[in-house]
C-alpha cells in the first residue's frame, strides 16, 4: 500500500510504500482500551493520602468517663465522627495503581491506532520539516500550508490536541518553533505511544523515511 508524501508547502512530493502488516490492521478496540487504560494507570502518582484515627496526633486521653455523664461513650477525641478526627476508609499513598503491559501488546496497539487513523485520512507524511531558526511565525505558515491539503483542514484550528507531529532526527529548531502552539504536540518519533496518538486528531510524520522505518521495525523486533 502507498501514501502521499507532502512538502511543508502542502505540495505532493512523491509516494511512500507502507507495510500492510503495520498500516492495514483491522481495528481492535478491546486491545487498544487495555493498553491505554494501563498507561493511564501507570501515570497515576498515587500521592493521595488521608490519616486514619491511628495516624492523627492527640486523642490519647479518654474525653470523659464511660458512665454517669449522660453523654455517649467515647474512647478518643480523634474518632472519625469527631471534628479533627481521623478519616474512615480514606486513600492511602501506599496503594499501587500500576499495571503490566506486555511489550508486544503495546506495539500492536500502536500499529492498530496508526492503521485506523490512516483509514480515516488522519495521517500525513512530510518529506522534511527542518528550519533554519526557531520562529513561531514560520511554523504557523507551515501549518497553514498543511491545512490546505484536503482532509486536514482542522489542522490549524484552535481546538485542543489538533495534531501530533512525530519528528525524526535532530529537529530541535523545529520543536522550538512549534512549542507556542497549544494544539500541537511536537515530539521525537521514538517517544510516540498509543495514548498520545489517541489524544490528537492528526498524526504528522516529519521525515517520512526515518519515521516509517522506525515504526515498521518495531514489528520485526
Amino acid at each position: 500500500m502507498e501514501a502521499t508524501i507532502y512538502t511543508t508547502k502542502g505540495k505532493e512530493a512523491g509516494k511512500v510504500t507502507l507495510n500492510e502488516k503495520v498500516w492495514g490492521l483491522p481495528w481492535n478496540a478491546d486491545l487498544v482500551y487495555q493498553v491505554v487504560e494501563s498507561m493511564r494507570a501507570n501515570a497515576r502518582a498515587g500521592t493521595a493520602h488521608a490519616k486514619d484515627r491511628g495516624a492523627v496526633s492527640g486523642g490519647g486521653k479518654k474525653p470523659w468517663q464511660q458512665k454517669g455523664t449522660g453523654r455517649a461513650r467515647h474512647g478518643s477525641s480523634r474518632s472519625p465522627i469527631w471534628r479533627h478526627g481521623g478519616v474512615t476508609h480514606g486513600p492511602l499513598a501506599a496503594k499501587d495503581y500500576s499495571k503490566k503491559i506486555n511489550k508486544k501488546v503495546r506495539i500492536k496497539a500502536l500499529h492498530l491506532i496508526l492503521s485506523e487513523k490512516l483509514r480515516k485520512h488522519e495521517v500525513m507524511f512530510l518529506d522534511d520539516i527542518s528550519m533554519k531558526e526557531p520562529k513561531t511565525r514560520d511554523a504557523k505558515v507551515i501549518l497553514a500550508a498543511l491545512a490546505g491539503v484536503k482532509g486536514f483542514e482542522k489542522l490549524l484550528t484552535k481546538k485542543r490536541n489538533a495534531a501530533y507531529i512525530a519528528a525524526s532526527g535532530n529537529k530541535e529548531v523545529a520543536a522550538k518553533s512549534f512549542s507556542n502552539f497549544g494544539n500541537v504536540n511536537f515530539d521525537d518519533v521514538k517517544n510516540m505511544n498509543p495514548l498520545d496518538l489517541l489524544s490528537h486528531k492528526y498524526v504528522v510524520f516529519a521525515g517520512t523515511a526515518e519515521g516509517v522505518k522506525f515504526v515498521e521495525d518495531k514489528l520485526t523486533k
